[in-house]
């Protein structure tokens, strides 16, 4: 940011003193030439005046031309020289000075039938005199540019500081770091932002405490309830019928598997450290959600697979992913058809150099209707009579572990889950499960 506002201000500082600087220069360069030309006209008038007062009455200058007077308004390294009637001649000549000059800056004067005067002196002096002149500009036009990199500078701290302060402060609150910070940064704007961000601290950290305080009571009440249902199953395992002792046990194993995915859940939610988790095989996590999905859509005559890497690994929660695809997987048992298979791959991406890890849950069922797609995962919203909630919450679950969740193909319809990866090496080995 700093560097961003740094740059753009010396872009604008750079072409004002090109824009501002080069005239000047110019005009400096110009002014010293006009000094110097019309200091030598009026050298010229003064001596003018010498001649035209040794003319006699009858406008000649009679004895020769006194030239003392003269020879010290030429300046030094300078030639004169002055046409002026005599009674012999009307245009006698008389020169002053050095014979030649090199490179000679010339000035004249015509003083009409009194003669005329023709002053010349060497342009190097006056060249140096210019390159000075554009120096001390050049300088100063340096000392402001300089002056304006220092005062960009401190604008571009003062500015690109407060808010990196803000942003900074933003990712804490983002990370479930609460504490207030009562720095302020003398920008109203800014410290209007700050005021926003300490009221959203507050605000937040009461939600949250009482949001963890309902998922405790929930899960507790669950607990409770799931406890009981399993020591009335207990009770029918007992039975002497074998069918309602087989149904009972299975139906105790549902209530341990649910058991232990509210606990899961729950421990994900107070886990703030996604990104730090121990990678997990994703293969594994996946297999128990075929399997226990198994029978559903045997008993529909469809079939359910599972095929994919089994070397691929990420750092996910496994409770949410495996709660995630079983919406996915419920989603296509309800409202599609044919074979359910679910795919494990990898996918390269621009952005780093691992490839992210992609699960595909699709179908080949009639797909998603147009106007259905963009609205199919807002929480609440259906097209078959259920609550709304699964894919909603399928795609907060994947987003709580950085991923992501879309709709990959409506017709018929592809579900995918991207997750960041941890590829092992070792050859791949595919599994392939008809169910």
């Amino acid at each position: 940011m700093r560097r961003r506002i740094l740059r753009s201000i010396l872009t604008v500082l750079t072409i004002t003193t090109v824009v501002l600087g080069v005239p000047l220069i110019y005009t400096a360069w110009l002014w010293v030439e006009d000094i110097t030309r019309n200091d030598l006209q009026s050298r010229l008038e003064r001596i003018a005046a010498e001649v035209i007062a040794q003319e006699m009455g009858d406008g000649t200058v009679h004895d020769g031309l006194d030239t003392r007077a003269m020879r010290a308004l030429v300046p030094e390294g300078g030639k004169l020289t002055v046409v002026y009637p005599t009674p012999q001649d009307n245009a006698a000549r008389s020169d002053i000075g050095v014979d030649h000059i090199d490179e000679p800056l010339v000035e004249s004067l015509s003083m009409g039938t009194s003669g005329s005067l023709r002053l010349e002196v060497p342009a190097g002096p006056m060249h140096a005199r210019q390159e000075q002149a554009v120096a001390a500009v050049a300088l100063a036009v340096l000392a402001s540019l300089g002056a304006a990199f220092s005062v960009a500078v401190v604008t571009a701290r003062r500015v690109a500081d407060p808010l990196r302060d803000v942003a900074a402060r933003a990712a804490r609150l983002a990370m479930g770091d609460f504490r207030p910070d009562p720095r302020r940064h003398g920008i109203a704007e800014l410290d209007r932002v700050s005021d926003v961000l300490d009221s959203a601290t507050v605000e937040i950290a009461g939600r949250l405490q009482r949001e963890h305080a309902l998922v405790a009571d929930v899960s507790h009440q669950l607990r409770s309830r799931l406890t009981a249902v399993r020591l009335r199953l207990d009770e029918l395992s007992t039975h002497a019928d074998p069918e309602v002792v087989h149904e009972a046990e299975e139906a105790m194993a549902q209530v341990d598997r649910l058991t232990d995915a509210i606990d899961d859940l729950v421990r994900a939610s107070r886990d703030e450290d996604a990104a730090d988790r121990d990678p997990v095989p994703v293969m594994a996590e996946l297999r128990g959600v075929v399997a226990e999905w198994a029978h559903p859509f045997t008993e529909e005559g469809r079939e359910l697979r599972l095929i994919g890497d089994e070397s691929l690994r990420a750092p996910i929660t496994g409770s949410r992913l495996r709660e995630a695809v079983a919406v996915l997987v419920d989603n296509a048992l309800m409202h599609g058809g044919g074979t359910c298979t679910v795919s494990v791959r990898t996918v390269p991406t621009m952005s780093s150099r691992d490839p992210l890890i992609c699960v595909e849950v699709a179908d080949e069922g009639e797909g998603v209707r147009d106007e259905l797609a963009p609205h199919i995962f807002d929480r609440g919203f259906s097209a078959g009579g259920s609550t709304g909630v699964g894919l909603a919450l399928a795609r907060a679950l994947v987003e709580a572990d950085g991923g992501r969740l879309e709709l990959q193909r409506r017709r018929p319809a592809l579900f995918a889950v991207f997750l960041g990866s941890k590829v092992n090496r070792s050859p791949s080995a595919t599994l392939t499960e008809p169910r």
